[in-house]
Parts: structure tokens; sequence; C-alpha cells
């Protein structure tokens, strides 16, 4: 069974759907996977098992009566960051471990609707706040592959869960990397929608007495997969707004194949100094991609700063990460922010500087990230898609040392500031592009390399269907 389990999604729906396996097989091999693997990988940190079997045994009848849902008799995992009625909804905040929630997300609504099993809640940094997944209340989460080195963050129970058959499909969330970080460190395909296309309302950040109609900026929700047609069909089932369906269909992929698919290849910046090995994994996809036909050009750029388009992101992330701090924490780093100089694109002054922003500040930077969309979209009226790395480097060992400003990435034998993590995925964050991860292999060290593809506003499908034809290019 523990092959079965490692297929993609869609092919599992195939065999529930001809009646090779039912639901409730399904999920029991599931449920004893997690029983035998969870223990060493601690994806999971919320089960109902009984409540999955009923749910299966239901799914299983629509199944015969052909009834089924798009989802149906599929088990999945849900990040413990968004609402699920029956279980915990922490964040891995201490604050949080006995917050049970009466209604679920928008999104885990949809999910429940289309029929999906929803088996638990996968494990999160504290308040999904990390680039590693650790908290006080659920401990450690390891990586599939070796127990050394973290699945990634914040969605890194997500990703470990998938990438270990104990979910065929997991539900995460992605504010500064948080989807495709995972997805390229775990050898899995990930997507960060278009900002907007699936509401986040039910999700932490930020708290739930903070809570807005309007979603975060910036923050996203989104599949981790094994496959990118697994990403197209969550992603059809999850887009929408808080309340009623989605206006319209989403847009199709620009192109039928690879063929005369022009792309822009930025495997490596100075500004974004990047491991080889994950420059070897993004030329590789660019290659792939090539030897189906299509255009590939190494010196296209849009027409910004890249060191702008990072600093515009770095403020909203830390402001929307600070706003449902407790004050005094808050006002503990914002204390800070007269020590450095405006300009400053450390970390820390950035850090600083989001959480002290003031209502004039937000409406500079929205002023800011309007331009930055502009230059974005006269951009993809000449190019398809971008190449470029998910992250700096490939998946990391262990580090809990609990100030992250002392944690250091290696990229290249040279340390790197470990909040470097969201300089790449600030091209797509910060102005609200889709974003895939498709994986594309092992590196050096044995551990996986993927590539990000970030496309134009609303085309999201574009992303996924290039994110499949690199996974087919290395088949």
């Amino acid at each position: 069974m523990t092959d079965l389990l490692l297929q993609p999604a869609v092919v599992l729906l195939e065999k529930l759907r001809n009646g090779e396996i039912s639901s409730v097989e399904l999920v029991e091999a599931t449920l004893a996977r997690i029983g035998a693997v969870n223990p060493g990988i601690n994806a999971f940190c919320a089960l109902d098992e009984e409540a999955a079997r009923a749910s299966a045994k239901n799914s299983d009848a629509r199944l015969a009566s052909g009834e089924a849902g798009p989802l149906e008799g599929l088990p999945i995992g849900i990040k413990d960051v968004f609402d699920v009625r029956g279980f915990i909804a922490s964040a891995g905040a201490p604050a949080f471990k006995d917050r049970r929630p009466e209604k679920d997300a928008p999104s885990v609504g949809r999910l429940r609707a289309a029929g999906a099993v929803i088996l638990g809640k996968t494990n999160v940094p504290v308040f999904a706040s990390d680039f590693q997944t650790f908290n006080p209340i659920h401990g450690v989460t390891n990586h599939p592959r070796d127990a050394a080195f973290s699945p990634g963050g914040s969605s890194g129970g997500a990703a470990a869960s998938v990438a270990s058959g104990m979910a065929a499909l997991a539900l995460a969330s992605d504010l500064g990397g948080s989807i495709r970080w995972p997805a390229h460190a775990c050898g899995l395909y990930g997507l960060k929608p278009t900002w907007g296309l699936v509401t986040t309302y039910g999700n932490m950040p930020p708290p739930p007495s903070k809570r807005l109609d309007r979603d975060a900026d910036c923050l996203a929700a989104g599949p981790i997969a094994r496959s990118a047609d697994d990403l197209k069909l969550m992603l059809e089932i999850v887009a929408g707004p808080r309340h009623g369906e989605r206006m319209a269909p989403l847009a199709p992929p620009r192109a039928a194949n690879a063929k005369h698919l022009r792309l822009a290849l930025w495997a490596n910046d100075g500004f974004a100094p990047t491991d080889s090995s994950v420059c070897v994994a993004v030329n590789e996809a660019a290659r792939r991609l090539a030897a189906m036909g299509a255009i590939i050009d190494e010196r296209a750029r849009p027409a910004l700063s890249f060191a702008e388009a990072f600093e515009v992101f770095a403020l909203y992330n830390h402001a929307v990460v600070g706003y449902g701090l407790p004050a005094s924490v808050r006002d503990k780093i914002a204390a800070t922010a007269s020590r450095y100089k405006r300009g400053d694109l450390s970390h820390r002054a950035l850090q600083a500087r989001g959480v002290r922003i003031t209502p004039g500040d937000y409406r500079d930077l929205e002023l800011r990230r309007r331009k930055l969309q502009g230059q974005w979209a006269r951009f993809f009226e000449r190019y398809d898609v971008v190449l470029c790395p998910p992250a700096p480097v490939g998946a990391i060992r262990h580090d809990f040392t609990p100030d992250v400003h002392q944690r250091k990435l290696i990229v290249d034998g040279v340390e790197r500031p470990y909040l470097d993590f969201l300089i790449w995925s600030s091209l797509a964050s910060g102005p609200g592009l889709p974003a895939a991860v498709a994986p594309i292999g092992p590196g050096p060290d044995g551990m996986p390399r993927g590539v990000q593809i970030i496309a134009a506003t609303g085309e999201d499908l574009t992303a996924i269907a290039v994110a499949g034809w690199i996974g087919e290019g290395g088949a």
C-alpha cells in the first residue's frame, strides 16, 4: 500500500471512481501509514480517526450512488493555521493550544463539501512565523528523508505529510514562501495563488481577535501536492471569496504546451546570493523546457529594482506578523527602529520598521506595490513566466537558536542571514503574483531541489501548467 499512498491525488481519485479501491480502504491504509511513520516525522499534530472513518464511509455511499464530489473520498491534511470544525486551531502558539473553532474556514468548507476526508491538522512553527517547523505545544517536525533536517516552514507539517504518503493533498498558506520553500525542500509541487484568489479568512495570522474581513496583505492559501495536476485539482475547489462562489472561471494556461513559450531565466542575482546547487536546479528546469521548444531568455528582467521589491514585501510581511504579536513584544521590536537609517535593508531594520508602520506609511507602501504590479504587468506582455529559485538553499538542518537573527544559511560555504529565505519569495509575494514550485531532483547532499515559476496576476493555471511540463521533462 505504500506505493499507492505515494501516487498523485488525481490517480487515487481515479481508482476511487473506478472502484479499484474504496475510500474506507484508502483511509484505513493512510491511517496505518500515519501510525507507522508520524511518530518519527511529527507531520500531523492532531487527528480524528473515527471522524475520518465515518467520512470515508459516507464518501463510499456517494461514490456508489453517483453523487460523488470532485474530491470524494480523498484523505487530506489541513495546516494548523486554518479553522476546522472539531479540531484545534493553535497556529503552534501556546495561547491558542485549546482553541477549537465551531466553523470551518471558507476554504476548508469548500474542501469538505467537495467530498474530501479531513484527517487532521499538520504542524507549524509558532504563529506560522518561521522557516522551520517546531513549537512548544506539538514539538519538532522532521524531514521525511532525514530526521536531522527540517522539512521547512511554515507549512512544514503539510509538506512532510504529503511527501511521506500520510496525506494525498494538503491545504497550506504562504506569506513569505511558506508553501514554496517546504515544497522545494521536500521534493513536491506547491502553489502560492494570486493574492485574493483564495480567501484566507479563518486563517492565522492575524489572531482571531484581530481578524479582518479583507485578506491580510500578501497572505495566500493554496495546495501542496505530488503532481501539478493535483495543484489544479485543489485550486479549482478552494478558489473563491469569503462568501459565495467565484464569479468567473480560472484563466486558462497561456499555451497548450511548452513549444514557443517565452521564459525568463533568473537563476541567480547579486542581491540574492543563491547556492550553486539551487541554481543548477533552476537551469535544469529551463533546459527541460527548452528541449520541448520553449524560448529561454537569460537576461530578461522586469523593469524594477529587486531591492525595492524586497523592501516593499518585507515591510508588509513584518506588518502582518507584527499586527498579531502581543503589544509588549511588538513595542520592544518597534523601539529599535531609531537605530537604523532610512533605506537600511537589513532584516532587523525591516522588522522594526514593519511592526511600527503608520497609516501614512501603509498608504505609501500600497502606492509602491501598485507601481511594482504595473512593472510586472508590462513584463508579462512579453514573457509568459519567470523561472527562479524558490529559496537560496536546499533543505537545512534543524536550528533551534531562539533569535532568528543569530541563525545563518550557508550559501556555497559563505554565511548568509537566515531571513534571506524571504528574498526570492518576495518577487511574487509583494505584488501578489501566482508562483508554483516544481521538484527537479536531488542536490549534492541527496536532498531535493526545486524551481519557482512566477506568472502574471490571475494566471495561476499557467504557472501550474509549466510546473507540469517541467516534471514531464524529468520523467
